[in-house]
């Protein structure tokens, strides 16, 4: 039997278990009466956002949505097969173009590069320091051939320094490429994405960290999390929380192992996760880590953000938007991305609660911000927000909103 015809059915068993009228099962929900019925009846489909929200509110534990059929991936997240595949640094990468690209960010360097790395780390430090806060008001594939040659730039820095002082280099080299490997997956490149997240790891094993090749399992999650296997997220995550490793990476990972769970609607092992990770991320071994900070710098709160995150896709919606409202309001005002990525999340949840008016309000003020800063990741969202305000069409604001949407929508030519 078809997992439409055994959806349905199964759905219909637990609501009246429940007690619940079809009436009352579809105001709880803020869903349409009819849609319900056919659903019921095998006539209709379940939409993940359906099934998350019924698993939620019936206490199914996940088991409607492993009834649906999976369809959800993301081709924003996939590797894009017209983007040439990725140069690797190499251990022996000469210095090309490194100057050049420090003047045109405003950086000085005081005459020629010198062969040693001492007079120059701290520049370059501080370059990447400006290029991640660049990234949060810049579009990815802007900043992408500046940081892929500044990469190379402080690799191949390294490579010709002498070995008591070339750690540090390296160390820093490894940033960059985590940091490209992200601003890849941002412009829909997850190949890329995940070259660069090796690359990063062998610098720093390189450089004598043996720390950062454990993060990039969190980086791969990442990758695995939008593309929805939820699967491959959790156990990527469990592979960077031994108890080794710094208790930032491990609460970062259980942060993702989080998500992963909730995405398959295990609120048990979820909220466990969320637990963990809140409890490393506030560790003063965690805060007093090394630098520059792996992960998020503009989220004051990263445990509570994705508490709101998860709480939406275990199809709890309100409780995801009160958690939201409060930690968005947080973020800095210059880091639009950020503020896209977490704010689309919340104007998600206030759809789905029925918010309709509210959401298309939060959602209105950051679709006119996504020119600057275009993100595959951030556009699973809009996508998902588009389906939830398809069951709105006669609302005002709904139609108002559609024609930017749209624009946030349609595909780019290059």
């Amino acid at each position: 039997m078809g997992t439409t015809l055994r959806f349905g059915p199964e759905l219909r068993r637990l609501r009246q278990e429940a007690g619940l009228t079809l009436t009352e099962f579809s105001v709880a929900l803020n869903y349409d009466k009819g849609h319900l019925s056919k659903v019921e009846r095998g006539e209709r489909s379940a939409s993940p956002e359906l099934a998350r929200r019924c698993d939620a509110f019936l206490g199914a534990n996940g088991e409607l949505q492993r009834l649906t059929v999976h369809s959800e991936t993301d081709s924003d997240t996939t590797e894009n097969p017209t983007t040439p595949s990725l140069w690797r640094v190499g251990r022996r990468t000469v210095l090309t173009a490194g100057a050049g690209a420090l003047i045109d960010l405003g950086l000085k360097l005081g005459g020629q590069a010198s062969p040693a790395a001492d007079p120059l780390l701290p520049s370059f430090r501080s370059q990447f320091d400006q290029l991640r806060k660049l990234g949060q008001s810049t579009a990815p594939k802007v900043l992408l051939p500046l940081l892929e040659t500044q990469t190379r730039t402080v690799a191949g820095l390294a490579a010709d320094t002498p070995s008591a002082t070339r750690a540090p280099v390296l160390l820093l080299a490894s940033r960059f490429a985590e940091f490209t490997g992200w601003m890849a997956q941002e412009a829909a490149d997850s190949g890329a994405a995940l070259d660069w997240t090796s690359e990063a790891a062998e610098l720093a094993h390189a450089g004598g960290d043996p720390y950062l090749g454990s993060y990039t399992f969190v980086r791969r999650a990442l990758i695995t999390l939008y593309s929805g296997d939820a699967a491959s997220t959790v156990a990527l995550a469990r592979q960077a929380q031994s108890g080794e490793l710094p208790p930032r990476i491990r609460g970062l990972a259980a942060q993702r192992e989080a998500q992963g769970y909730a995405l398959v609607g295990d609120e048990r092992n979820c909220l466990r996760s969320l637990d963990r990770a809140r409890e490393l991320l506030d560790s003063d071994d965690a805060r007093s880590g090394a630098e520059p900070m792996i992960g998020t710098t503009h989220v004051s709160d990263p445990a509570a953000m994705t508490t709101g995150w998860c709480l939406h896709d275990l199809g709890r919606p309100k409780a995801a938007a009160e958690v939201l409202d409060r930690e968005c309001h947080r973020i800095p005002p210059y880091a639009l991305r950020t503020r896209a990525r977490y704010g689309f999340r919340r104007s998600l949840a206030h759809a789905a609660s029925g918010e309709v008016e509210h959401a298309c309000t939060i959602a209105g003020e950051l679709l006119g911000m996504m020119p600057a800063v275009p993100s595959a990741t951030v556009n699973s969202d809009i996508r998902r927000f588009a389906r939830e305000l398809s069951r709105f069409r006669s609302s005002r604001a709904v139609r108002d909103l559609q024609p930017a949407l749209a624009r946030a929508l349609a595909p780019t030519h290059d």
